[in-house]
């Protein structure tokens, strides 16, 4: 709703009030309607102020609202009512003006903004355009580029930003709502003709044909497939090149066929997932809402490799103080400059002073003593975690929660090192740890549920998205990510290149390919880690069949590379071929095609023509099918955990919703066939034999993926 009174007399001052962010809904449009009908009415009104409740402006659209039919007053008209009113409306802008909100100060005629306020359009995160005449105000207001950027991209603008740009006319560090009433008090009686932005014309540059195919060229490239950029240029174009009332029309248009779109609902159901995988709950049935995190003041960190500094880096800037431990003088001295590099840079990007002073570096680990949390970020070897876990065990004070870094390793045995395994959680981070948005937590039987809580809180608190997982080999990310690697090397064999598989899935929106992706981790890593498995090396027993391990099809492709000294593009050499080591321009490398011929010639396989789709279903699907079991075992509570862990740590492409999502897109009962398909082809590969869980929900009717929490808990029950 709106709350009306009227201020200093002769200033009708109307208050959003939905909690948190004032969102509008059909009860908040209705509001203004009124009371902004009620003002312009009110003879002792002379002018308006718009302002939010609690400090908070508008977030925008309710988009639960976005599932059902529509209802209440359209948001066209109500903007365009407060447009044209013939008394100056100002908008107080405070916490957030973002969507609709700021399409709604954009029909004001004034805008005061806090300094502390964040401004945007993000509409097309959501899959959509800002269809309330943004796409037409914002470029005549402060020109196509600048509205461009904001649009396509969705980016939020700072206060001081959107003073720059020009879409406040002030800024202001005082109460904004009283500094906007002296001021509508200030304009009261003016003429607005020359304020109403859809009677301005739209400024245009003298390039315009060639600013607007550049931005498409940018769109498309960046966005992978998503069509709400490309949607938005083509709706900025308009505001160009056709009347205000014409170009309305076509921002209709252009919404309409977004509103509807599979990409929408899968940007949507995105949105929502964020949130769902922050209400975690564990086995034992502690939940996020009854379990209490612990303080945590100071961290340590052991270990200051990559991971390690990212890991640091991404606690000190956010206050904590951090224990930075490295035993190795030289990598010491290493980490030191490059941790202070990257919290100077980003202190830079953020505006604010770098707190170097946070770090303690230290070669002790005695120096952990006292701190609330540790990260152990070392090597991946078990032996030597194992070690650090015992020695923390008895090093730290009692309470302090122990987490490991380790991307797949079992968290139960390092548990077991300890006193306390209650007390210990993996927090998989992911490269690099201070900008990359993920955080897998992971639980085993004994983890308390305020130890989950911790790692978790703080996870929210560096920025990250975090899930709580099961624990098992590879969690729930790199475990899926095994079998859709298995059948990238498959596809080699069988006739494909690297160029042709990377190109599919790149086609599909991920943003590297899983040969240029290898490339760039290090082929070496995944070697080392067979090797440590007994699947390649001397650990394999004499006369074993080289494509066959422990009675299942097995590739050697990636250990022969390896044994060629091709490690990716640290060697200038792996899938593909570098012009020196350490360059990112991958090409295809013609000695790796003789390679693959003489390979298939000594093990008689005969290359076969292999299409896009068959690349994506084998690759995809076997991942999918590994999600499912992993829903099965309990690892995951639900498919949102799966999709947010693919989206945010493994370049799914948001616009396909996760993995998960996409399954039942495509439909529950195609990917079924298509499993049985290429697992009746390869009975050697098990995991391609359809997992029970999705057998079952194709026999329940295959649910809506938002109900598959439910469902899978009464299948369990049945069990």
């Amino acid at each position: 709703m709106a709350q009306y009174t009227r201020v200093s007399g002769s200033v009708g001052l109307i208050t959003l009030q939905n909690p948190p962010v004032n969102a509008l809904s059909a009860r908040v449009r209705q509001g203004i309607v009124d009371t902004v009908q009620k003002a312009l009415s009110d003879s002792e009104v002379k002018s308006v102020v718009i302002c939010g409740q609690n400090g908070v402006f508008c977030g925008g659209a309710d988009i639960k609202e976005f599932a059902g039919p529509f209802a209440g007053p359209p948001m066209v008209p109500m903007i365009h009512a407060i447009e044209a009113g013939h008394k100056p409306v100002v908008a107080a802008i405070e916490g957030v003006a973002l969507g609709g909100g700021l399409e709604v100060a954009l029909g004001c005629h004034y805008r005061i903004a806090h300094s502390r306020a964040q401004l945007g359009l993000p509409e097309v995160t959501l899959g959509l355009l800002p269809a309330a005449g943004g796409t037409q105000r914002l470029p005549r207001l402060i020109g196509v580029p600048a509205a461009l950027d904001l649009i396509t991209t969705g980016r939020y603008v700072t206060a001081a930003e959107a003073l720059k740009l020009g879409i406040v006319d002030q800024v202001t560090d005082e109460n904004t709502v009283d500094k906007a009433v002296k001021f509508a008090l200030s304009v009261a009686g003016q003429s607005m003709d020359a304020r109403r932005l859809s009677t301005r014309p739209c400024p245009c540059p003298s390039n315009l044909d060639d600013l607007f195919e550049g931005a498409m060229q940018k769109v498309q490239q960046s966005a992978r497939g998503a069509i709400a950029p490309v949607k938005c240029v083509q709706a900025l174009r308009a505001a160009t090149t056709l009347p205000y009332s014409q170009g309305m029309q076509r921002e209709k248009e252009l919404m309409a066929t977004l509103s509807t779109s599979g990409q929408a609902r899968a940007l949507q159901y995105c949105f929502f997932a964020q949130r769902t995988v922050g209400k975690w709950s564990l086995p034992g049935g502690a939940r996020w809402d009854t379990s209490k995190p612990k303080p945590v003041h100071q961290a340590a960190v052991i270990g200051l490799g990559t991971m390690g500094m990212g890991i640091t880096v991404a606690l000190a800037q956010v206050g904590l103080s951090v224990i930075a431990v490295e035993t190795q003088e030289q990598q010491l001295a290493q980490a030191k400059q490059a941790v202070s590099g990257m919290l100077e840079r980003g202190a830079q990007r953020r505006g604010v002073a770098p707190q170097l002073d946070l770090v303690l570096y230290s070669q002790n680990l005695q120096h952990v003593a006292e701190a609330d949390l540790v990260i152990e970020a070392v090597f991946e070897d078990m032996a030597l975690k194992k070690t650090i876990f015992q020695q923390l065990s008895a090093i730290c004070k009692p309470g302090a929660l122990l987490c490991t870094n380790t991307s797949g390793l079992d968290v139960d045995q390092l548990a077991s090192q300890t006193r306390n395994p209650e007390l210990v959680v993996g927090m998989h981070f992911f490269a690099p740890a201070h900008v990359m948005k993920l955080l897998e937590v992971v639980y085993g039987p004994q983890s308390s549920s305020q130890a989950v809580a911790t790692a978790m809180q703080l996870g929210k608190k560096m920025g990250k998205v975090s899930v709580a997982v099961g624990n098992c080999r590879g969690f729930v990310g790199n475990r899926m990510l095994k079998p859709y690697k298995e059948q990238a090397y498959f596809l080699l064999e069988e006739g494909a290149t690297p160029e042709l598989v990377d190109g599919a899935l790149e086609e599909f929106g991920f943003p590297m390919g899983v040969f240029r992706m290898s490339d760039l981790s290090g082929l070496d890593v995944g070697w080392r880690i067979r090797k440590e498995e007994g699947l390649t090396g001397p650990g394999v027993p004499p006369g074993q069949p080289m494509r066959i391990r422990q009675g299942r099809r097995y590739s050697p492709l990636g250990d022969l590379i390896c044994e060629q000294g091709r490690f990716g593009q640290k060697t200038g050499r792996g899938w593909y071929h570098y012009d020196k080591p350490g360059s990112r321009v991958a090409r295809p490398d013609p000695w790796l095609h003789r390679f693959l011929e003489e390979y298939r010639a000594r093990h008689g396989l005969v290359a076969r023509h292999i299409n896009h789709q068959e690349v994506l279903e084998r690759c995809l699907y076997a991942l999918i099918n590994e999600g499912f079991r992993i829903l099965d075992e309990g690892i995951a509570s639900g498919p949102e955990d799966i999709d947010v862990i693919y989206v945010f740590g493994y370049g799914w492409p948001r616009h396909r919703g996760g993995p998960m999502f996409y399954a039942s897109m495509v439909g529950l009962t195609q990917v079924l066939e298509r499993l049985e398909h290429y697992h009746q082809a390869n009975p050697d590969v098990p995991y391609l034999e359809p997992c029970s869980l999705l057998r079952r929900l194709v026999a329940s009717g295959s649910p809506p993926v938002q109900k598959w929490r439910e469902v899978i808990k009464k299948l369990h029950s049945q069990l």
